[in-house]
């Protein structure tokens, strides 16, 4: 959940940055820095999701997390600015809606 709120964190600092002081956006709308979030992403919420998913035997918080690994990858393929920035804050909310419903069924 953490790594999901640091990515919704950077999005929106990034379109802060670029509109209101002009700069930044250089750094943190390179792609290069999506592509390794997505990674890593993608690593823990396999890891995380998964074993919740196998311990819990329920197949929605991984699929939900899906979902949501989903719409990150699409916000690879779109040009930055708005419409990255919503794919991108609506997959790391789906990813964090999954880890939280993992946490709510360890008993």
């Amino acid at each position: 959940m953490l790594l999901s709120g640091l990515c919704a964190l950077h999005c929106v600092s990034g379109i802060f940055l670029v509109a209101v002081l002009g700069m930044g956006g250089g750094i943190l709308l390179d792609p290069v820095i999506h592509r390794v979030g997505l990674a890593v992403a993608a690593l823990i919420a396999a890891v995380a999701i998964g074993i919740g998913a196998l311990r819990h035997r329920r197949a929605l918080p991984f699929v939900v997390a899906m979902t949501g690994l989903s719409f990150m990858g699409g916000a690879l393929a779109v040009p930055h600015g708005m419409e990255e920035a919503v794919l991108t804050i609506i997959g790391v909310s789906l990813v964090a809606v999954a880890h939280f419903l993992n946490l709510r069924h360890k008993h």
